[in-house]
């Protein structure tokens, strides 16, 4: 579990108070008869009783606290608490997937397999489960799709789209990616002899984020498939905020995009 320092904490507070707008930032705001916060620049309000348990629940999605155990605590309607986390996935979802930039410089390839149980081959060979594709930028961020195919074609397509041309990309043997060099320098390791090869090529970055990512998704006690891709980029946003505390974020997210 995430735990905010004392400043965040403080922060959200003078929040609270309504001493700061949630919808632009500006400390231009004051609470009206009707005890609603208003914004004198932007006029835009929030009752503050919403507005309180609407922070309280965004501090407890960052924490990935379950949906049941915040309603209960804030003696919240379970339903409110969900919609509002699915709200913020969904943000998060478009924020990820529509208004990323093109990764660039030295890329790691590799795919990753999600969720169910399976009996007999793992890897490439196993079924049931969601083959999600990742690209990482080495001290950067990362990107994740899921596929229904590994074939050549479909897997160039989204990187082409995802990377800029003229990058360097690190990838395992797999026969998909044997393309790649029409887009930049290719490099490969072979995971059945080597973890980091004599050149020292390696796709240890993206390992570690499908590491991380599984061990913070289990903190969900699992998740359907229909929500998956959801929690994916969660997951994603999470990893590319890793250095930072992503409650401001979240706020930005929720109070810019959604509207009551």
């Amino acid at each position: 579990m995430v735990m905010l320092s004392s400043n965040y904490q403080k922060r959200l507070t003078s929040f609270y108070l309504g001493r700061k707008c949630v919808f632009c930032g500006k400390r231009n705001v004051c609470i009206t008869a009707r005890r609603y916060v208003k914004c004198l620049s932007c006029k835009r309000q929030k009752s503050l009783k919403r507005l309180r348990w609407e922070l309280s629940t965004l501090l407890c999605f960052v924490e990935q606290r379950p949906a049941n155990q915040v309603a209960i605590e804030y003696g919240i309607s379970y339903q409110k608490v969900a919609r509002i986390f699915r709200d913020v996935r969904d943000l998060i979802y478009y924020q990820c997937e529509f208004e990323g930039k093109k990764l660039s410089g030295e890329i790691e390839i590799d795919e990753a397999y999600f969720g169910g149980r399976r009996k007999g081959k793992r890897g490439r060979a196993a079924a049931g489960k969601s083959v999600v594709l990742g690209l990482l930028e080495r001290d950067g961020r990362v990107y994740t799709r899921i596929v229904h195919t590994l074939t050549a074609e479909h897997l160039m397509s989204i990187i082409k789209k995802k990377t800029r041309k003229g990058s360097v990309y690190h990838t395992d043997t797999f026969k998909s990616y044997n393309s790649l060099h029409q887009f930049g320098k290719h490099t490969k390791v072979n995971h059945s002899k080597e973890l980091v090869s004599k050149s020292h090529n390696h796709i240890n970055g993206i390992e570690g984020f499908w590491s991380y990512a599984k061990h913070k998704l289990y903190n969900y006690r699992g998740v359907s498939k229909a929500n998956f891709p959801l929690y994916l980029k969660e997951m994603e946003y999470r990893y590319n905020h890793r250095k930072e505390n992503i409650l401001e974020p979240i706020m930005k997210l929720y109070f810019g995009y959604v509207s009551y």
